[in-house]
């Protein structure tokens, strides 16, 4: 076994497995202690390195490109102190830190571990149902639906389209940019009839505007991953992710229909009766041009809002 225990988390290796456990330190930043325990396994792992400095070194662990949904979904945003792939070391502990990468780097040739992008998912990413809070609204996922409900500070238009609720099949991807600070961050989900061209994102209904407190804001990372690591792989083609949707869908049409209702009557994945959908759009259609008479959307912001409902719809 090779371990190094310090402030910022523990990394334990056993010849089978990387196990990153994070620090209970204050300093460890808050998207680090609600991901939790990482449990890399030796297929997954591309390199290992530690880079000394004068005051704290380095320790980084390289994945193989496609292998980890968290790597996939935050595209090497994410800030050092937050990922889980970097552990700051101690000066006096170098010597534990470039042991702890050799057994890693001996473990791979000994596995003969590929250096090829992986063809799935290695990791299986942050466990279901997550949700959390930002700055616009709250995003959750239960493993098959994302739903948005706007805070009060969220945009007009985002309000008047209610909540947005995305089926997984209906996905194509999810974009995550975060919250730096001086720059806003957003969380926008692309789904399959998404134009060429899209609002901003404080007033898109598909997207989080992420401008608030950094250190939640950037928990939204969670619910990215959960979704991304339930989508088809980036390895697969396009003929494989429209099978891999269709089996979704065709698992949702096979859903129990309400006693004493006709098939074609609900709506496939919501198990809601399309009548009731029906409702539920003209009564928002009706509350926007309310609005819009009102004065209280524009033309522009009305045509947006409308136009999200019914693709959302």
């Amino acid at each position: 076994m090779a371990e190094i225990i310090q402030r910022d988390g523990t990394w334990a290796f056993d010849g089978s497995t990387v196990r990153i456990t994070p620090g209970l330190h204050r300093s460890v930043p808050l998207f680090r202690q609600t991901y939790g325990e990482i449990a890399v396994p030796i297929e997954a792992v591309a390199g290992a390195v530690y880079e000394p400095e004068r005051k704290r070194g380095r320790l980084r662990l390289r994945l193989r490109e496609g292998a980890d949904p968290l790597l996939q979904a935050t595209g090497g945003r994410l800030p050092e102190a937050a990922d889980p792939y970097r552990l700051a070391v101690d000066v006096d502990r170098s010597g534990i830190a470039e042991y702890v990468a050799e057994e890693i780097r001996r473990a791979l040739l000994l596995e003969q571990v590929s250096v090829e992008p992986a063809a799935s998912y290695l990791l299986p990413g942050p466990p279901v149902p997550v949700s959390v809070r930002s700055s616009d609204g709250t995003v959750s996922f239960d493993g098959t639906r994302v739903r948005i409900d706007w805070s009060d500070t969220s945009d007009r238009v985002k309000r008047a389209t209610g909540p947005r609720i995305i089926g997984v099949p209906d996905l194509v991807r999810v974009e995550w940019l975060p919250n730096s600070g001086y720059e806003d961050g957003c969380l926008r989900f692309v789904t399959r009839d998404a134009g060429p061209s899209r609002p901003p994102t404080e007033k898109d209904p598909f997207a989080l505007d992420l401008w608030g407190s950094t250190r939640r804001d950037l928990l939204t990372a969670l619910v990215a991953t959960a979704v991304v690591a339930r989508l088809p792989h980036p390895s697969a083609g396009a003929d494989e992710r429209v099978a891999q949707n269709g089996a979704r869908d065709g698992a949702q049409d096979a859903a129990p229909v309400p006693l004493g209702a006709p098939r074609d009557a609900v709506d496939p994945g919501s198990r809601v009766p399309r009548q009731d959908h029906h409702d539920v759009l003209l009564r928002r259609l009706r509350e926007l041009g309310e609005l819009h008479r009102d004065g209280v959307l524009t033309d522009e912001e009305f045509a947006v809002t409308k136009a999200a409902v019914l693709r959302g719809f």
